[in-house]
């Protein structure tokens, strides 16, 4: 049973708030996802310097490490799809399996302070290249796997969402 819930059914983030972590990307101008971004590098360093980081806090959960390997993740994927959202005329993503990258990438053995640098590197390239965006590309469209349409800038209100979960995840 996968520990992160199937994607496909976290499209309704971008019309409400979550229930669990309170976040309203609706709410939200996408363009704010960059400064989001920066600001999570920096709670998401916090977190991964915490002692016991990388314990689980039961079967079904992940541990802090873990959740910020796949943050860390997340920003990578979103700046890869971003780019080909900018890049390509309505792409289809390739799919992305988190469970199994987090059991192929051994998310529970990976260095604490290592993933908090990868994972604020990340979080500002991907920042920096919304920030770079002109204002035609933020209605470029591209798909997921899943059928699942998006334009850059419903994509970024979409990952703005994740870290910030996730922060309510590992409290």
């Amino acid at each position: 049973m996968p520990i992160v819930p199937d994607t496909k059914s976290w499209m309704w983030v971008l019309e409400r708030a979550c229930p669990d972590c309170g976040f309203d990307a609706s709410a939200m101008e996408a363009r704010d996802a960059a400064r989001y971004a920066r600001e999570r590098a920096e709670t998401w360093e916090r977190i991964l310097a915490r002692p016991r980081v990388g314990v689980r806090p039961s079967d079904d959960r992940w541990s802090p490490l873990e959740y910020g390997c796949h943050v860390r993740d997340v920003y990578r994927l979103a700046r890869f799809r971003v780019g080909l959202m900018v890049g390509e005329n309505e792409p289809t993503f390739p799919n992305w399996d988190q469970d199994a990258t987090a059991v192929s990438d051994d998310y529970s053995s990976q260095d604490p302070h290592v993933v908090a640098a990868e994972l604020g590197a990340d979080a500002c390239a991907f920042a920096d290249q919304l920030d770079a965006l002109p204002p035609s590309a933020w209605e470029r469209r591209g798909q997921r796997s899943d059928g699942a349409w998006f334009t850059v800038g419903s994509f970024a209100r979409y990952v703005t969402h994740d870290p910030l979960h996730h922060e309510a995840d590992v409290g």
